[in-house]
């Protein structure tokens, strides 16, 4: 029961949280819905395999101490984080699914008899407070830079480009080696411990400086490749850009996403089962194909056409700071809400070409909603294993 409810959960995730990174470029007009639904699917499935392993670690036994989580505990956390994300799907407002999971396991854990982990509670809410802020302000600085007309597109979105480029040599993947210690390694760490291991350079050339240089080999093909088509088109140039900042985005929201529907489920397959995390994973990135082939297209046209009305190049704006959060989040072990992170771009960028293009109400409505929704779900999850426990004899 609980395996078949984490895979509800990871569905509801990929309907819900995995589908905000593409709703810029559906904005844009740079890819349609279906296509949309379509990449966000292998792209998120790919990056829960790949990177999902540290938000599961948190979210299975980060957030409460004393007790463990049990496979009646994992189901009532894992239904109540399912129901209220159902309930955005339904009404059209991105419930923040970090905000759900999260608060679900603290009331279930409470219930169970546990005790909370005040300081990874500091840590997840000050992250979760710079979010907003942060996000929009890049957005928003970075859509006025796209907008002058003293720095021509064919430079200044290659930069970007390239900025994305250094970033993903450097991104923690569980499919590249990883140094002792680590289960994830990145590119750029990879490259420069087998050079430097090398009998030729051996002692000669320090690490870092050659992670540096493959860091900057990756911003250089980034910058090359979207100059030239920026060159040869400026609209095919930003068009192509941003549905590849989408892609990365979505491959992010992935890695980031899947441990809220793994995280309840850790204590059943790594110790009573003694399963490697990797099925683990699997069984989660299974559940978030399916939810973004299925139920995706409905929250995807809400956050393009209802938020704001922006271009391709705000949409932009509003992708850039989205990757960089993930990757620090993932890399921190800090469950996140892609809705926030995206929505929050959104707005910035939105708000750089004038405030007509942004609803208030709405912002100020789902505002509202994610503060109520991390409360709620508290007492909700607490009250759900209560009745549980006192029902089901295990």
């Amino acid at each position: 029961m609980a395996t078949a409810t984490g895979i509800a959960t990871a569905w509801t995730l990929g309907a819900n949280s995995n589908s905000p990174p593409f709703a810029p470029a559906i904005g844009a007009n740079a890819i349609s819905t279906m296509r949309a639904a379509f990449m966000i699917g292998i792209l998120a499935m790919l990056g829960a395999l790949t990177q999902g392993g540290s938000i599961s670690k948190t979210v299975g036994v980060g957030l409460i101490d004393g007790v463990v989580i049990t496979s009646l505990a994992a189901t009532a956390g894992l239904l109540t984080a399912t129901a209220f994300m159902a309930f955005g799907i339904y009404s059209g407002y991105p419930v923040p699914a970090a905000f759900a999971t999260t608060g679900a396991m603290i009331g279930v854990g409470l219930s169970l008899g546990g005790d909370p982990v005040f300081d990874t509670y500091r840590r997840i809410g000050t992250f979760w407070m710079l979010v907003p802020p942060v996000s929009g302000t890049l957005a928003y600085v970075t859509a006025t830079l796209l907008r002058r007309d003293d720095i021509p597109e064919t430079v200044s979105v290659p930069l970007l480009a390239a900025v994305v480029g250094g970033i993903i040599a450097n991104i923690r993947l569980g499919v590249v080696p990883s140094p002792p210690g680590s289960e994830q390694g990145s590119l750029s760490g990879f490259v420069a411990r087998t050079v430097t291991n090398s009998q030729l350079l051996s002692g000669v050339v320090p690490v870092d400086a050659v992670a540096a240089a493959v860091t900057l080999g990756m911003a250089a093909v980034g910058f090359y490749f979207i100059r030239r088509r920026t060159q040869a088109s400026v609209e095919r140039g930003v068009r192509t850009f941003l549905i590849g900042l989408g892609s990365v985005v979505a491959f992010s929201s992935g890695g980031s996403q899947v441990g809220l529907a793994t995280g309840p489920l850790e204590n059943l397959y790594s110790v009573e089962l003694g399963l490697p995390s990797f099925v683990l994973l699997s069984v989660g990135a299974v559940g978030i194909l399916a939810g973004a082939w299925m139920g995706s297209t409905r929250l995807l046209q809400a956050t393009a056409r209802e938020y704001a009305q922006l271009g391709a190049r705000r949409s932009i704006a509003a992708l850039v700071p989205g990757f960089i959060i993930a990757q620090v989040a993932i890399g921190l072990g800090i469950p996140i809400s892609f809705n926030n992170i995206i929505i929050s771009g959104v707005i910035g960028g939105g708000l750089a070409g004038g405030s007509a293009g942004v609803s208030r109400r709405k912002i100020g409505v789902t505002l509202a909603f994610w503060l109520l929704t991390l409360v709620s779900s508290v007492l909700v999850g607490y009250g759900v294993y209560w009745v549980f426990s006192s029902v089901i004899t295990v």
